[in-house]
């Protein structure tokens, strides 16, 4: 007997050996047969979905729960497009801080609203003795205030209080640790999020480290969420490359750097799973810090680099011998350039077949790079609401002949290389079917078309957030398509994407998010079809 058949809905599988059905059955949690293999069977319960339009659950590779939860619950000054009325909201989340000398953390901020970034000065107006820490939406800088400028270590560089990429690391290590029950809670606010816009798995992009970890024992968070049933969804976990430290193993295994215990890629089960060790190799757009082989238009800088070539290509190589799969975050080309060699040099070390590296961003890619990505079989982990919310910016700041190589689409399908969505949420809307539209039309919110060529169709948009996003965290043996012996985990639609205008896609409703068989939306815990 099923435990649940699914029926009078378009099943839009992505497995071509069964494209379309119009019944699905589940037992245990797992998907046992589509239209007359289970038409027929008893099940405990039958659901009409009423012609909906049903697909595989998305898949997200690249997000940030946990910072995701508490920016949720922090003042935002996001909007706000006058200093005064910044630093009105900054004083008071001070003033809601009883504590003297405490920590204050306000979210949403983006000098590019303001026109300039705000000052440590300005700061110290509306502080009241308090620590300051405003991060910057990217993620990659963040302004503080003086009391926080004088407890950092002598030398670490800053602009008047705006602090980027590792000196934003540093400004951050002077915060106690959050607890694993902050966090947990943090975590499951995300999910909720996630689920509720048809994201059945997800990659979560570094735990510990010192750029946008929140714990040296991050990972126990997540296992804590689980047990408290805050997991609606399946989670892989990304561990920050700082967090590698010498090992002396033996010489045979050629492993220089590991985990404790050697713990790498592929530890865990289907709800909670160790994924790729996560390398950063520069910053961002957004902060002006992502590093570009020749300079942003109306500046005179070309971004940085995390740290100086060879070191970041030692990470790299030490992550690759020590059996990690790897998430090399590479937003500009000269980033780009970094990651390639390093890779190359890694896998002439150590051949690994099937090992899946992946570039995350892949933000500016050079039309010369496209061939190298597909021939050192890397994929391409890119966020197309970027260019959605923030698409003009960046096409003026790459200029006319730039602008068509952000976050491609078409022509890293064309070389053969595995394009996979994500959303690096909390940096941007995490809805994958606003991401499916604008991968399909490359439209920015103001109407501007960026990188027309690098267009794909609806098919091939969906097959990015979920055939391919399970290929790149090794998932496709059990999610990613709607076929038999895979999870049941899927999303409905209140219409199909293939058939409505595109300007539609973004908006289609969400009707259910099932996950394991059962329809996660009120933010149930895992445990599939016919457990207890």
């Amino acid at each position: 007997m099923l435990c649940t058949r699914l029926t009078n809905a378009r099943f839009v599988t992505m497995d071509p050996a069964h494209p379309v059905a119009h019944d699905l059955g589940i037992w245990k949690g797992r998907i046992v047969g589509l239209d007359e293999a289970v038409t027929s069977l008893p099940a405990r319960e039958v659901i009409d979905l009423q012609g909906a339009t049903v697909l595989p659950g998305f898949i997200d590779a690249h997000v940030h729960l946990a910072w995701t939860g508490f920016k949720q619950n922090t003042p935002s000054i996001a909007g706000r497009t006058r200093i005064d009325d910044v630093l009105a909201v900054v004083e008071e989340a001070v003033l809601r801080k009883g504590s003297p000398g405490a920590w204050v953390s306000i979210a949403g901020y983006d000098q590019r609203a303001l026109g300039r970034h705000l000052t440590a000065a300005e700061l110290d107006r509306v502080s009241h003795g308090h620590k300051v820490f405003v991060l910057h939406d990217s993620g990659h800088g963040c302004v503080v205030n003086t009391a926080v400028l004088e407890l950092l270590p002598a030398g670490v560089p800053h602009e008047n209080g705006f602090l980027a990429e590792g000196a934003m690391g540093a400004a951050r290590s002077l915060r106690l640790p959050y607890s694993q029950e902050e966090l947990a809670e943090a975590i499951g606010r995300a999910a909720r999020t996630c689920v509720a816009e048809g994201v059945t798995a997800c990659a979560e992009a570094g735990i510990g480290g010192a750029l946008f970890g929140h714990s040296p024992v991050e990972l126990g968070a997540y296992q804590l969420a689980r047990e408290k049933g805050l997991l609606p969804l399946r989670v892989q976990l990304m561990v920050a490359a700082d967090r590698l430290r010498p090992v002396v193993a033996h010489e045979a295994d050629g492993i220089p750097r590991a985990l404790d215990l050697g713990l790498r890629t592929g530890f865990g089960d289907d709800w909670l799973s160790v994924g790729a060790l996560k390398i950063y190799t520069d910053g961002g757009m957004m902060a002006r810090t992502a590093a570009l082989s020749s300079p942003y238009e109306g500046l005179d800088h070309t971004g940085q680099l995390q740290d100086d070539p060879e070191t970041l290509t030692e990470t790299i190589v030490a992550g690759h011998l020590a059996g990690w799969q790897l998430a090399v975050h590479a937003i500009g080309d000269r980033a780009a350039d970094v990651a390639l060699d390093a890779l190359e040099r890694a896998q002439r070390l150590r051949p690994r077949h099937g090992v899946r590296h992946r570039v995350e961003h892949a933000g500016l890619i050079r039309p010369d790079q496209l061939s190298r990505f597909a021939r050192l079989g890397v994929s391409a982990v890119v966020q197309p609401n970027f260019l959605r919310y923030f698409g003009d910016d960046y096409a003026a700041i790459m200029g006319a002949e730039r602008a068509p190589w952000l976050y491609r689409g078409k022509a890293f399908l064309d070389h053969g290389i595995t394009l996979v969505g994500s959303s690096d949420r909390p940096v941007t809307d995490g809805s994958p079917l606003r991401a499916v539209q604008f991968m399909v039309e490359r439209t920015s919110e103001s109407g501007q078309v960026i990188g027309p060529d690098e267009g794909i169709t609806v098919e091939e948009a969906l097959r990015a957030y979920t055939v391919a996003g399970a290929y790149a965290c090794h998932w496709e043996g059990s999610a990613g398509s709607l076929s038999p012996g895979k999870r049941a985990d899927l999303v409905v639609l209140g219409d199909d994407p293939r058939r409505v205008d595109t300007s539609r896609i973004g908006d289609i409703e969400v009707v259910a998010t099932y996950v394991d068989g059962r329809d996660r939306r009120d933010g149930g815990p895992e445990g599939g079809e016919g457990k207890p």
